[in-house]
């Protein structure tokens, strides 16, 4: 379709993984059918090594000292992205194949009013494709079926598997942390309508579950971005 594609990884801590999410993608940056014009990680304050792991497997580092955040280290990454379609993708996925770049893009190449792809996906012991994690499951499903009907058809709105257009993606201001994803899903809902926006079933997934005593901040996060988003919409309506 003569898109080009930048894939955006954003990382903390996350040496035991990085490699085989990243190696495979690097791959893709030469040979016949050249599919993706730059991988790069957006290395989050790591302490493990995680940056020049990344470094010397062929990906593109930037190293962020700031404040450390999600959403803000997607939003680093993606302003140094060249490519005509960015691919934000998890950096702790165990499994990771190649599916999870082409199933995401897909949709994008076959219909030019699709704008934004986010990934589904079985997690082990899940009961099915339509299950997602315990933050996805008791809270943000929920708000979205009751504050955001519209967008309740995605199965996995927090999933960190997603593609943007870049032209779409420079108009959104992408929250700094982990709301990042559900902000992205409304904001594109809102101004381009629920239609522009597809999923793909990437299959399972296995990365690393957070314990539940770190789920807070999390949610505490996600809720944020879907109020905000709520109450701009009352005042507008």
């Amino acid at each position: 379709a003569g898109l080009s594609v930048s894939v955006c990884i954003p990382a903390r801590d996350e040496a035991a993984t990085i490699a085989g999410v990243v190696t495979p993608i690097v791959e893709l940056l030469c040979g016949v059918h050249r599919l993706v014009r730059e991988v790069i990680v957006a290395d989050d304050g790591s302490v493990d090594g995680t940056g020049p792991l990344a470094a010397a497997l062929g990906a593109r580092v930037l190293r962020r000292t700031g404040w450390p955040g999600k959403g803000a280290a997607m939003a680093e990454a993606a302003s140094m992205a060249t490519g005509d379609v960015v691919v934000f993708l998890d950096a702790d996925v165990r499994n990771f194949g190649l599916h999870f770049v082409t199933g995401l893009l897909e949709p994008l190449l076959l219909d030019d009013g699709v704008v934004l792809v986010k990934g589904s996906y079985r997690r082990p012991g899940d009961g099915g494709p339509a299950e997602g994690g315990r933050v996805t499951e008791l809270l943000a499903r929920p708000l979205l079926r009751r504050l955001f009907p519209e967008v309740a058809f995605v199965r996995q709105p927090l999933a960190g598997e997603v593609a943007v257009r870049r032209d779409v993606l420079e108009t959104l201001v992408l929250e700094p942390g982990y709301g990042v994803e559900i902000g992205m899903l409304l904001d594109v809902a809102a101004r381009y309508g629920p239609s522009a926006i597809a999923q793909v079933d990437l299959g399972e997934r296995v990365h690393r579950n957070r314990p539940l005593a770190q789920l807070g901040s999390q949610a505490d996060e996600v809720l944020a971005a879907v109020l905000d988003r709520s109450d701009a919409s009352q005042r507008s309506g």
